[in-house]
């Protein structure tokens, strides 16, 4: 057998794995729909700070996200079609 073969046969052997697993797994991960804690159990909400406090409005941040969590380090509401992130 070439190399190329033995490439072929590989990627033969674990596609058939593959399909073979995902035969095994179970349609629905869950059987019941998920229960809300009572209302109660909830835990209090601290009142958020204004951001005028925190910084002027000049400085305020766009805020974008992207898709790892990072944030646009442009001012709010920029005119650049292209965020920067950090």
């Amino acid at each position: 057998m070439s190399k190329m073969d033995n490439l072929r046969a590989m990627r033969e052997a674990r596609y058939a794995a593959n399909a073979a697993r995902g035969a095994e797994r179970p349609t629905a991960r869950r059987a019941t729909p998920p229960v809300a804690p009572p209302e109660d159990a909830k835990p209090a909400r601290r009142p958020a700070a204004a951001p005028a406090e925190a910084a002027p409005a000049t400085e305020q941040l766009c805020g974008h996200r992207n898709m790892s969590g990072r944030t646009c380090t442009r001012e709010q509401g920029h005119a650049a079609k292209s965020h920067r992130y950090s």
